[in-house]
């Protein structure tokens, strides 16, 4: 059978399961098969239809359902395995968390984000602790004091301190944004950006800002183009953004010749939706191009 070449931009025409380069690339996730890191692109592929669907729980949570069948016609495997690559995504490492829902009814899945938030879940990583629901990732104060009885540590003798700070005199906050901002980086590929278009170096770290500020918003919803969308969803879209989409949306900058009287929602509404109409506006391209002896 022969295949043909990509051209142009044709390659963003199809979907594709996006694996966390993450998970190749940092050390804590060396352990993992390549089996159950193809499973877990699965998994947040499915989370994203989960979010736009609504099933989200009381905490905000997104979480989806696909049953062990599921995953064996995806991976094409049989039960055994499929198993095995949930044990490893659950219990080894802390990527996913199933709770279960009884009565004959399949287990909700809760995908984890991949980014760790400070040492707490650091160590959580290097344990391979496998605690109960909704104490793996630590968001607030209740999280904290529940894995704080399974110390000597008494809860009334932790401060203020002990939660938000960590060994190296910066808060979880900062640590969260740094390693989304790490993440971005590398996935956009904003250095190279900048050296291919060195007149935009500025917006370019101020699209790489506005990016790492919303992943790490701490609220439910996100206005854009007047609309508020669930947090999870948006943050999914902005994992999907490789650099040709960041090139997309400086040359939608480049062609606007209307004033934008809010150039932060423009660039959210740009980016949220640049992994949707990066097909259609070059093709469009192309076809005028085309239509008028150009190419």
């Amino acid at each position: 059978m022969m295949y043909d070449y990509f051209y142009g931009s044709q390659s963003d025409q199809f979907a594709f399961y996006r694996i966390p380069k993450v998970l190749f690339t940092e050390e804590r996730f060396k352990g993992l098969s390549t089996d159950a890191k193809a499973l877990y692109g699965i998994l947040l592929d499915r989370m994203n239809l989960s979010a736009r669907n609504g099933w989200i729980d009381k905490k905000g949570r997104v979480y989806i359902i696909f049953t062990t069948e599921e995953i064996m016609e995806a991976m094409g495997c049989a039960n055994q395995k499929a198993t095995r690559l949930l044990s490893e995504l659950e219990k080894d490492i802390g990527l996913i968390e199933r709770k279960r829902q009884g009565l004959g009814k399949p287990n909700l899945i809760y995908v984890k984000n991949f980014i760790v938030r400070g040492t707490l879940q650091e160590s959580h990583f290097l344990n391979h602790e496998n605690h109960d629901s909704g104490s793996v990732k630590i968001t607030d104060q209740e999280s904290w004091k529940s894995q704080g009885n399974n110390t000597d540590k008494n809860n009334t003798e932790m401060s203020d301190t002990d939660l938000f700070f960590s060994a190296d005199g910066r808060s979880e906050e900062m640590r969260t944004r740094a390693s989304y901002e790490e993440y971005f980086r590398d996935a956009l590929e904003i250095d190279f950006l900048k050296q291919n278009n060195p007149g935009e170096r500025d917006t370019l770290d101020g699209i790489l800002d506005l990016i790492v500020d919303t992943c790490c918003a701490n609220k439910p919803w996100i206005l854009i183009s007047g609309d508020k969308k669930p947090i999870e969803v948006v943050k999914s879209r902005f994992m999907k953004l490789n650099s040709s989409h960041i090139e997309y949306v400086l040359k939608c900058l480049s062609d606007n010749t209307t004033r934008i009287r809010n150039v932060n929602q423009y660039l959210l509404a740009t980016l949220f939706n640049a992994t949707t109409t990066i097909s259609p506006y070059y093709r469009s391209w192309v076809n005028n191009d085309m239509a008028n002896g150009l190419v």
